[in-house]
């Protein structure tokens, strides 16, 4: 089968995604055009990869007929109206976190992906990784137990210099803060291991820049496995890293602290007793080794498209993320703890942003 051909749109973390994904599968993934409003972050990039098209111009893209995928990297505000147009081609789409600005918009691209010919992965690469891999394999296999109790730590650092960008620290052009931006993939982490949350309780800050939108925030949550979580974010932390740890009743896990690739080895497995060891070493026996971030995302989203298959990272698994951040938004303003899930009659349904 001939690779697919991908257009990229945004040179930023668009050129994550062709160095760490597309680039490393040649054999899945060809990387035909890419689009910037930077011209010298356009000529850069595409000289790096030798991308044959390059243009400043989105709907450039969108007219291109041998374009399998389109890759969306530009700033959170233009997620939504991009996605609609993308997939309104007949075209496969990709789109970076977060997917859109509300749940009323992840509603619509939810309702536009089920007319359309194409299909739409959000991404959450930091779900692959092999140490994350094999904790997730010994969940599904039965061997952890009752889930007890996560902790979840996003502590990072970005001062003046990361907020000189313009569209960063705004709630009109990156949607929000730490929650949004930075937190979201260690969230995202504990529900794709822990299963869906039923209650939130947060509170949120501005301490560390003087921006707009959060940069420190903490979250209590009751999981509906009932499982009890704690959160923690801020941006102000000297050594950056991630840190998941997650405690059942047959096994604990620790994640590595690497702050951008957490999935990675090396992870904690620790058993708690001899029996619960033995079987989960059984289970890993024949353990095949899952690339990191979105090396290991694109080849399950490749496997996927050709296999008609279910997508790595589905709708539900972004809804899912952006109904968590309108509760702990909701919550830190009104400080009142909220219950999931969040339908169309919740005040903030058409936007977690304040009034």
């Amino acid at each position: 089968m001939s690779p697919l051909n991908v257009a990229v749109i945004g040179g930023g973390i668009g050129r994550a995604h062709i160095a760490e994904g597309y680039a490393k599968l040649p054999a899945l993934f060809r990387v035909r055009a890419l689009c910037d409003i930077d011209p010298v972050r356009l000529a850069n990039v595409g000289a790096e990869f030798a991308i044959p098209r390059l243009t400043a111009n989105f709907e450039d893209v969108l007219a291109m007929a041998d374009i399998d995928i389109i890759d969306i990297c530009t700033p959170p505000s233009l997620h939504f109206p991009q996605i609609l147009a993308a997939l309104a081609t007949g075209k496969h789409v990709v789109c970076e976190k977060p997917l859109v600005g509300s749940l009323a918009e992840a509603d619509a691209v939810i309702a536009a992906q089920a007319g359309a010919k194409g299909r739409l992965l959000p991404i959450f690469q930091v779900r692959y990784g092999n140490g994350l891999q094999k904790a997730r394999h010994i969940i599904n296999a039965g061997l952890a137990g009752k889930p007890y109790l996560a902790t979840v730590e996003t502590h990072w650092w970005r001062d003046a210099a990361y907020y000189a960008v313009p569209w960063r620290g705004k709630y009109a052009t990156e949607l929000g803060g730490a929650l949004l931006g930075h937190a979201i993939h260690a969230h995202d982490v504990l529900t794709y291991l822990m299963g869906p949350i039923a209650s939130v309780f947060g509170r949120a800050d501005t301490r560390v820049n003087p921006i707009e939108v959060e940069d420190t925030a903490v979250a209590s949550l009751v999981m509906c496995s009932g499982a009890l979580a704690s959160l923690s974010v801020t941006l102000g932390s000297a050594r950056e890293i991630t840190r998941v740890r997650l405690c059942f009743e047959h096994v604990t896990f620790q994640s590595s602290l690497v702050p951008y690739a957490s999935g990675n080895d090396p992870w904690q497995i620790i058993p708690t007793s001899t029996k619960s060891g033995m079987a989960i070493d059984a289970a890993l026996a024949d353990w095949r080794f899952v690339p990191s971030r979105f090396e290991g995302l694109f080849a399950a989203f490749h496997s996927a498209l050709v296999t008609d298959g279910e997508l790595p990272v589905t709708l539900a698994d972004a809804r899912a993320s952006l109904e968590l951040i309108t509760a702990l938004y909701h919550s830190s303003q009104t400080g009142q703890p909220v219950s999931l899930p969040i339908g169309p009659e919740h005040p903030k349904y058409h936007s977690w942003r304040p009034a």
